[in-house]
């Protein structure tokens, strides 16, 4: 495991945009890809990640660019979707020829992408939201990555945290796709190991305007944890659940963490909802990359912007290691600038590392979101955090331990 070497632009449904700070004279350089559901049901929450990428690639151009050349980041919209994966994945890599992706996001888009496009084109993907169990299995010939931890973990630490609340039974309902399933099986699985009662647990469909008759068969607890996305069902239910009256406690995963959750609900309602969240440990890498100031839109600590800044420098580190735009070998290279042994690249290190990797010298990149030493799995550990809503916000507990 740790020993393997291992400006925010709108975007529109169907649209791709190309991203570069300023131009440099060589005609050498890069492309990677952005795949994400800047429509669909996260569509709140993919610009602020679009933007931790987009600072990689301003910060890479204004430190001397890669390979002698500028780094250009293209993005597709996926709508949160394997269908629209595939599609946005057969544009990136077939016609615009990126040499790598950052993405999906929902993990069913990340898997539609690369079983369409990416594995057949021998495409190097690091996703830095998609945290359903699944994607640990994906026969993908050590090319798919994440920069979250799997939900494997989160629902463990959403158990745990609600046991030491003393919340005794829950009802859960998941949004029935790769992510919400999983979730609520590692969830369920943890929470009744530890004393704790799944009175109900029922899946529900995405795109519905009525969610009553899933919400009735969720009152054997006043608990309701929902699995789910903020400006999709998510919303939804919470606001149908406030309506009927039948629980007192809301709990979320990181999918609930958006401003748009409490759109057209009285936050005095939801006053104390529990969410989790991928997190990042304290030490001087999140300090410095806590203190960057990005284009507009980019929120330093916005959910997975730390993820997926992660995953776009890693993939710039890989590219320079590897010494071309080849695809070929960028899996190797990725082990190498991820893990030790190696001297240390904080965020933003972008001269002392090309410095490094053109003296032959080893580097271990430590992230925005913590260390990153990919396992067999291309998967990493990580931490998850406890949110509150408190004041019609979300605000950051603390680590869950």
């Amino acid at each position: 495991m740790r020993n393997l070497k291992n400006t925010l632009a709108l975007a529109v449904a169907a649209s791709t945009l190309a991203v570069a700070a300023p131009a440099i004279a060589q005609d050498t350089g890069a492309t990677i890809g952005f795949i994400g559901g800047f429509t669909g049901p996260i569509e709140s929450l993919t610009p602020p990640i679009f933007a931790g990428a987009e600072l990689v690639v301003q910060q890479v151009n204004e430190q001397g660019g890669i390979l002698g050349g500028e780094l250009t980041m293209i993005s597709a919209d996926s709508a949160c979707d394997a269908t629209g994966g595939a599609t946005a994945a057969d544009k990136i890599i077939n016609t615009d020829n990126a040499v790598a992706v950052v993405g999906g996001l929902c993990t069913g888009e990340t898997i539609g992408a690369f079983n369409g496009s990416g594995l057949s084109g021998n495409v190097v993907f690091v996703s830095p939201a998609s945290s359903a169990p699944a994607l640990t299995t994906l026969k993908d010939n050590d090319l798919v990555y994440r920069t979250t931890p799997s939900d494997a973990l989160q629902g463990v630490k959403l158990a745990e945290l609600l046991l030491s609340k003393g919340v005794n039974d829950i009802a859960i309902t998941y949004v029935n796709n790769d992510y919400g399933k999983g979730f609520a099986d590692a969830l369920s699985a943890a929470y009744t190991a530890g004393g704790g009662t799944v009175a109900a647990n029922v899946a529900h469909e995405e795109g519905k305007a009525d969610y009553r008759a899933e919400l009735g068969n969720l009152v054997a607890s006043q608990n309701l944890v929902i699995l789910a996305y903020a400006n999709a069902s998510g919303n939804t239910i919470l606001r149908q659940a406030v309506e009927s009256g039948n629980f007192t406690l809301y709990v979320g995963g990181d999918g609930m963490v958006g401003d748009d959750l409490l759109s057209g609900i009285d936050a005095a309602a939801v006053e104390g909802l529990i969410a989790t969240r991928a997190g990042a440990p304290t030490g001087e890498a999140v300090d410095i990359y806590n203190a960057f100031t990005g284009g507009e839109g980019f929120v330093a600590n916005a959910t997975y912007a730390p993820q997926a800044y992660d995953a776009a420098f890693l993939l710039a580190l890989a590219i320079e290691k590897n010494g071309s735009t080849s695809r070929d070998g960028l899996s190797a290279a990725l082990r190498e600038v991820a893990s030790a042994p190696g001297e240390k690249i904080l965020p933003g290190e972008w001269t002392k590392a090309v410095e490094l990797i053109k003296a032959g010298t080893d580097i271990d990149y430590e992230g925005a979101g913590g260390p990153l030493d990919f396992d067999a799995a291309g998967d990493v550990d990580g931490i998850i955090v406890e949110l509150a809503v408190e004041g019609g916000a979300f605000v950051e507990k603390g680590v869950i331990q």
